[in-house]
């Protein structure tokens, strides 16, 4: 007799063939039939009319902090995750120096937009090294399982200090130090190594983070650490000139991670997207990458399934929220605030207002409205490029900022408006498209859990059902969009015991309602510790999320099943 058996449903597992009807039995777990099973189990669920898929594996998150109070690791949890990696783009909280935790989480609230009240209540610091993070990540009950790359910044911080920060060059001595933390890691379950070398990601002083410009030696001698453990494990590089779209320095990154790669023998991954500067720029990308390979290299541009955008709203991020008069209101209770925002004195007040700093946020929000739409109650992220702001105001003879603010006056004052600022250069998502069906690409840039009060990605996966596979005229097969954010993102992090429903596999299981799934509108709440804020977006259709043969979510409502853990990369095939 069988634990649990999964009975009638649409299977699509994870591989990429043609999906079936069919069950699964699980025992202890694990998978141990799929198919017609015959015989009898303690719990049978019934899957007949929903799709049954792996759980998916995302493989850019920063729930670093989050990880350590959160066991369903919100809003990851509500839209079929059931392994999350984190540590990317090169931020993280191990190893870390007692006397460096406050500036490691001013950094993680600089770089990704994670309140340090909450990280500071909410991180116990049980740890010290890398090693003793992950063991004190196990020691928590969790729903969730994650696991973990090492952030440059806390490796070169704390072997060199102040310096390190700094972003002096190491010496000889630290350089080894540091490939040999790398060692020790990857030896207790180290999925890897992040770096971020993008201008784009500062300190709280607005410095470059720590290996923003770390040469060539110092990167190689921590890779060659990853890629001597010999039983996988990936780098990831935010690579400089993301930000700009410089052909020539994306060209020089991009022999750099080859040469990385050919030494280590790591696959090496870098995020990449369509931008508005010169829209196809990510060919180029692809065809380095892709010639790179041919040479022996491993090279995975990395791609978000949907527009890189922000959110704008007056309850979180948007273009007024620097203005002097509009900050005058941020410490009013809600329907106060909107009161006050719905006066046309205090409105003309706002639209007649500027930031009286020059930041890189004053840039940015300076013309958004080309690529700004209404978000709408069931969110659109590929929309008519016609209804923009700025076509929208144009055509009713009005200021697009006019029109944006009062749009965000909907819903009581909690609509959404979604700027596209990569990815939607076509007003379309079909460079998007290329980039999802070449066999080099992984998806990834979810960003779950951070960038707290203006992005909510970490419904991606999701989208990826809806959009892709079900809504879409000229979409993707759904068996090849499982597969991209299963058994694809699992492989290419060195992970083999999970992402497809095959016999030995985990049994960490999707059952969906293709027909209702949807991802909900974002929602601003203040439920991070110490009463911090973040965007979160639920979703419906999710029947059923299993981790280990165990239901975890129940019609998106935690079970209070705590059978996740920590993902060791040192672990796979024992």
């Amino acid at each position: 007799m069988h634990d649990l058996i999964i009975r009638g449903g649409t299977i699509v597992d994870g591989t990429g063939s043609s999906s079936f009807i069919g069950d699964i039995a699980i025992d202890d777990g694990k998978i141990t039939a799929v198919g017609q099973v015959s015989e009898d189990a303690r719990e049978i669920i019934d899957a007949e009319g929903l799709l049954v898929t792996p759980g998916w594996v995302d493989t850019h998150t920063h729930y670093d902090g989050q990880a350590t109070w959160d066991p369903l690791l919100t809003p990851s949890g509500w839209h079929g995750v059931t392994t999350a990696i984190m540590g990317n783009c090169g931020v993280g909280f191990a190893p870390v120096a007692p006397d460096h935790r406050d500036w490691m989480i001013d950094l993680m609230e600089s770089v990704e937009d994670i309140s340090a009240d909450a990280l500071k209540a909410g991180i116990d610091w049980q740890w010290v090294s890398f090693p003793e993070y992950l063991d004190a990540l196990d020691r928590m009950p969790r729903a969730i399982n994650v696991g973990s790359y090492v952030g440059h910044c806390a490796l070169r911080t704390f072997v060199m200090g102040e310096r390190g920060a700094q972003d002096e060059d190491p010496t000889e001595a630290e350089t080894q130090q540091m490939a040999d933390l790398m060692s020790e890691a990857m030896e207790a379950g180290a999925l890897g190594f992040s770096t971020s070398r993008t201008a784009i990601h500062l300190t709280p002083g607005g410095d470059p983070i720590p290996g923003t410009f770390a040469k060539e030696a110092e990167l190689m001698a921590i890779a060659n650490a990853v890629g001597s453990y010999g039983n996988g494990g990936l780098v990831e590089v935010i690579a400089a000139g993301v930000e700009t779209g410089e052909r020539e320095i994306q060209e020089t990154e991009i022999a750099l991670m080859s040469r990385l790669s050919l030494e280590s023998g790591c696959a090496v991954t870098y995020l990449t997207a369509q931008i508005g500067k010169d829209p196809d720029l990510w060919r180029e990308s692809f065809r380095l990458a892709e010639e790179a390979n041919a040479a022996g290299a491993m090279l995975i541009p990395q791609v978000s399934c949907r527009p890189v955008g922000m959110l704008f709203s007056f309850e979180s991020e948007n273009p007024f929220a620097r203005f002097p008069s509009f900050i005058e209101l941020k410490g009013q209770p809600q329907p106060d605030r909107l009161a006050a925002l719905r006066d046309p004195e205090v409105k003309a007040r706002i639209l007649a207002d500027k930031d009286p700093a020059l930041t890189a946020w004053t840039q940015l929000f300076a013309n958004p409205w080309p690529l700004t739409f209404e978000l709408g109650e069931v969110p659109d992220y590929e929309p008519d490029p016609d209804t923009n702001i700025k076509t929208l105001s144009e055509k009713q003879g009005r200021e697009p900022a006019e029109l944006a603010y009062e749009l965000m006056l909907k819903n009581d004052g909690q609509a959404f408006l979604f700027c596209a600022t990569a990815g939607f250069s076509d007003g379309n998502l079909d460079a998007t498209r290329e980039m999802l069906l070449s066999s080099t690409s992984m998806v990834g840039g979810s960003d779950g859990g951070a960038h707290c009060n203006f992005i909510v990605d970490a419904g991606v996966p999701t989208f990826m059902l809806t959009h892709w596979a079900r809504d879409r005229k000229d979409g993707l097969p759904l068996e090849m969009v499982v597969r991209k954010q299963t058994s694809d993102t699992a492989r290419r992090n060195g992970i083999t015991d999970r992402g497809e429903l095959l016999s030995g596999q985990r049994a960490d299981i999707n059952l969906i309602d293709l027909e209702k799934l949807t991802s909900l509108a974002p929602l601003l709440v203040n439920d991070l510790p110490a009463g911090g804020s973040r965007l979160i977006q639920r979703a419906e259709g999710y029947v059923a999320t299993l981790v280990s043969g165990q239901v975890i979510m129940k019609n998106g409502e935690d079970t209070g099943a705590r059978p996740g853990s920590v993902v060791r990369l040192s672990q796979m095939g024992r």
